[in-house]
């Protein structure tokens, strides 16, 4: 897949692209140059580890947009799957 850099500096991430990498409107990302290569990358969430009983659950810190139906069944099946 390639795309072209705009004057400034903008580029569009291609669909199949953003969707492989589960990245949506707002998704804060990080570039580096590695090797003459250019890397970009979800900046991890900031969260906040919480205990929930005998559980311990990762809390974002800040807002956070709600999934969707769909989102949680992928995750689950991914989960299930050991992916």
């Amino acid at each position: 897949m390639e795309t072209t850099i705009d004057k400034a500096g903008r580029l569009v991430v291609p669909k199949s692209v953003r969707e492989a990498a589960r990245l949506r409107p707002g998704t804060r990302v990080r570039f580096r140059v590695r090797e003459g290569r250019i890397e970009i990358e979800p900046v991890p969430m900031d969260v906040a580890l919480e205990r929930h009983g005998s559980a311990v659950v990762a809390v974002p810190r800040g807002e956070q947009p709600a999934l969707t139906a769909a989102e949680v069944e992928e995750a689950t099946a991914r989960l299930r799957s050991g992916e």
